[in-house]
């Protein structure tokens, strides 16, 4: 079975993209309390240089918040910044993304 098929929680999903991130150099980062965050700040932040991404990752069948929606399409909007909403159906392709060299 393709790993992308497995279901996971929200926690196990940052924590499967966090080991992932780590073993190929990223920098990584997620609010772990975000209530001392504003709302809908993205939950990860991966840095690569010359790569920056910002990921909302979300369990399946969760939509993110008016909130988080907001901060997704301005920081889509910010040139060299790339941004993410990712399901745990995406680990395939996230997983190939993040290894590519650039």
């Amino acid at each position: 079975m393709e790993i992308s098929k497995l279901p996971l929680s929200e926690e196990d999903f940052q924590e499967w993209l966090r080991q992932l991130a780590l073993v190929d150099g990223w920098l990584y980062y997620h609010t772990h309390k975000s209530i001392f965050s504003p709302a809908g700040f993205p939950d990860t932040v991966l840095v690569k240089p010359p790569r920056v991404i910002f990921a909302e990752l979300k369990a399946d069948g969760n939509q993110p918040t008016e909130d988080q929606w907001m901060w997704l399409y301005a920081l889509q909007h910010c040139p060299g910044v790339e941004c993410y909403l990712w399901y745990p159906a995406d680990r395939d392709f996230i997983e190939s993304f993040l290894l590519e060299s650039y």
